[in-house]
């Protein structure tokens, strides 16, 4: 009778083990065949996407060219290679963004003029107008010790900086028109002057992507071997998040439009979110496409290069790309901001790299802006959130500190609120 029992249990057990493999023998037939039909959908996709005229991305030739930018060249082959599905993960994401989403009108930005205009009245609405308070010591009748030391503070205190207020003190005590008189129009034109020296006149405050268009020769028009053929302006954005970097990119692409300008967009910051869909909000507006991944995450050069990329085969005017501010590791930050920069230039040459800085930070941004001009050089300054609170004088600093020009200021939250900066409107927007 024991004998019986262990022969059921053994025959149960043979059962259950061979059940058992049939069942996984099934899904493995399974799983091949779903892997089967994905690959047959994903060719049939790629043959028919020619024909769809939102999803021009660059395909074999473009798959090409980033292999050889990743693996050519000692310094190349010192960077990470990018993963085999990055290339399709920001393609797909660039075909869903080439077209603003139906049902939404078209804006129509404001031109840089009129926002000039506002800039000046915002400025002379600002809680901060240095200017005014200098302007209120040295029309004195006569200038104490005590006096100048009022002007040094004053000029301290509006995030100047201390080399310049220096000099802005040494320059105003020597000048005639204040210490020899008390008349106040005489008193405020020699401020302004002082001002304006300090601030930069004959600085040249264009974009690099607004100056004479510079090209690669045009060879194939015989006869014309000093003509150049148009490339896309590129313009890399950096900054520490939360200062209005991604706001600004958006902005920015705005006053391009107004220009009549074609614009693209990368989302290169994959490490927040957030940020690749700010942009195609921004872009959606006014018709801009942002090249992005689907993965959160994915490498920012590969984001970069697949911009790059669909910028030129679209020739575009401009490429802005957008990238992630993190000062947590500093080395980590120098790495992945140089090789941005350089994978772009696999493609086309980098013209501009804007720094944004919060204006209201004052002096404590400096030290933030001296990490990100060592990491990838750069050759202009946007200055956020200059209405309001800001202390005006940070123009001066970061200008001494960074021996490059503020080009652009944001006057607020609206869509519209970035303008070029002029130095005579900002100087009499605070002395108002």
């Amino acid at each position: 009778m024991n004998m019986d029992s262990s022969m059921i249990i053994a025959i149960v057990v043979i059962a259950i083990v061979v059940i058992a493999a049939l069942i996984a023998a099934v899904l493995v037939v399974r799983s091949r065949r779903h892997r089967g039909e994905s690959n047959t959908a994903s060719e049939a996709d790629e043959s028919s996407g020619a024909g769809a005229p939102a999803a021009q991305v660059p395909s074999a030739p473009g798959s090409a060219s980033l292999e050889a930018a990743t693996s050519g060249g000692a310094q190349a082959q010192s960077e990470p290679a990018f993963a085999p599905t990055a290339t399709g993960d920001v393609e797909s994401a660039a075909s869903a963004a080439a077209s603003p989403a139906a049902g939404h009108p078209m804006e129509t930005p404001e031109s840089a003029g009129s926002r000039i205009t506002r800039l000046r009245a915002r400025l002379a609405k600002s809680s901060n107008p240095f200017g005014r308070a200098l302007f209120n010591i040295l029309a004195k009748d006569h200038l104490a010790e005590s006096d100048w030391e009022d002007v040094e503070d004053t000029l301290l205190l509006a995030d100047v900086g201390a080399d310049a207020s220096a000099q802005l003190v040494e320059e105003l005590r020597n000048d005639a028109r204040v210490t020899s008189t008390s008349d106040p129009v005489q008193v405020r034109d020699a401020l302004r002057a002082k001002l304006l020296d300090l601030v930069g006149t004959d600085t040249d405050r264009r974009l690099n992507a607004d100056k004479p268009v510079t090209g690669e020769p045009a060879a194939t028009q015989p006869g014309t071997s000093d003509a150049t053929v148009a490339q896309p302006g590129v313009i890399i954005m950096v900054g520490v998040n939360g200062t209005g970097k991604t706001t600004t990119a958006g902005k920015l692409a705005r006053l391009f439009v107004a220009e009549r300008k074609k614009v693209i967009m990368g989302a290169a910051d994959t490490f927040r979110a957030a940020a690749a869909d700010q942009l195609e909000t921004w872009g959606a507006k006014v018709g801009v496409r942002v090249v992005r991944s689907e993965k959160d995450g994915a490498d920012p050069a590969s984001v970069a290069f697949e911009a790059a990329q669909q910028a030129k085969d679209a020739d575009a005017d401009v490429l802005i790309i957008d990238t992630a501010g993190r000062l947590q590791n500093k080395a980590n930050l120098m790495d992945e901001l140089g090789k941005i920069r350089r994978v772009t230039e696999k493609i086309l040459p980098v013209d501009e790299v804007l720094l944004v800085l919060d204006a209201t930070t004052g002096q404590n941004g400096m030290a933030q802006a001296k990490v990100f001009a060592e990491a990838i050089g750069v050759t202009g300054v946007v200055l956020s959130k200059l209405d309001g609170s800001a202390k005006g004088g940070i123009v001066i600093a970061v200008q001494q500190e960074l021996g490059v020009p503020v080009k652009l200021v944001g006057l607020g939250e609206g869509p519209d609120d970035l303008a070029p900066f002029d130095a005579p409107a900002f100087v009499d927007g605070i002395l108002a």
